[in-house]
């Protein structure tokens, strides 16, 4: 296996201190606060880590504080509830004695019913379009070696921009994107870690969405970002091993939040998840 994607698995695989308790680190990557799909996909393990016989069909969360990278992360879940179709689930995670974040999760049995999606956005196919890291990577010369060597490194997630934006002279562009990811190498098959990991790669460059209109230098020092929210629905099997398309976009951004939603098609065009954020977007006088 790819050592980056294992060095996720192995982030994703929480240890269990007590009965509804567990704990998670973070990667030393000196970035000063802890990346938001991590917080996600762990405490989304912790609930799973709770439920039998039952998947995830959607989860709620609210990012109360950045994350410490430097010290663990505990995930408190609640057992809500048990019933015969549903189970339900509150999960805290905690640092420093305060709550970081919390999530509220709900799973289902498997069951058959009516069926509609929408249609996939008629775009290029992945196949020869340039990597994020590529892009970056003909700018790297612009960036102090510390940053250069964060956005430029070997990363567990390959992601390749339909309509890329330049992320050193933005110009304005319309509130949408889509985006084709996959893991870096071939996953295990339990379906339960393909919707944790799509639920960390889904934090990945959706509040970016809310920038495009506005050309926003997100190394501006006067910019401040940070997600506020984040909610998503399991709608199909898919593997995230395999090519999926991320598709984006902002309806409104105004009183210093932005809002964006996303939609996850395989290459088939099988609509397999949708997701919403809103996020701080803030520029300072100053």
């Amino acid at each position: 296996m790819d050592e980056t994607l294992a060095d996720l698995l192995a982030l994703l695989d929480l240890e269990r201190i007590e009965v509804n308790l567990f704990r998670g680190l973070s990667p030393q990557t000196g970035w000063q606060r802890v990346f938001g799909g991590q917080v996600l996909g762990q405490a989304l393990v912790a609930a799973l880590r709770t439920v039998e016989g039952r998947g995830v069909h959607s989860f709620h969360g609210y990012f109360l504080r950045p994350g410490d990278p430097k010290v663990p992360i505990l995930y408190d879940v609640d057992r809500i509830r048990d019933g015969r179709s549903f189970t339900t689930r509150r999960v805290v995670a905690i640092q420093h004695g305060h709550a970081i974040f919390n999530m509220a999760a709900s799973f289902q049995v498997a069951e058959g019913g009516f069926d509609h999606q929408e249609t996939m956005p008629d775009v290029p196919g992945p196949e020869g379009l340039p990597t994020e890291a590529e892009l970056r990577g003909r700018h790297a010369d612009k960036l102090p070696k510390e940053l250069r060597d964060a956005l430029t490194r070997e990363r567990p997630i390959e992601t390749r921009p339909v309509d890329p934006v330049d992320e050193f002279q933005p110009e304005k562009m319309p509130p949408h994107q889509s985006i084709w990811f996959r893991t870096a190498a071939a996953m295990p098959d339990d379906p339960a870690i393909h919707q944790c990991v799509l639920a960390y790669a889904s934090d990945m460059n959706l509040l970016d969405t809310c920038l495009r209109p506005h050309a926003v230098l997100w190394m501006n020092p006067k910019f401040q970002s940070a997600s506020l929210d984040h909610a998503m629905w399991f709608h199909r099997p898919f593997r995230t091993d395999e090519w999926l398309l991320y598709h984006t976009d902002s309806p409104s951004a105004s009183g210093a939040r932005g809002f964006n939603r996303g939609s996850v098609f395989t290459q088939e065009g099988t609509l397999v998840a949708s997701c919403t954020q809103e996020g701080l977007i803030r520029m300072h006088d100053k």
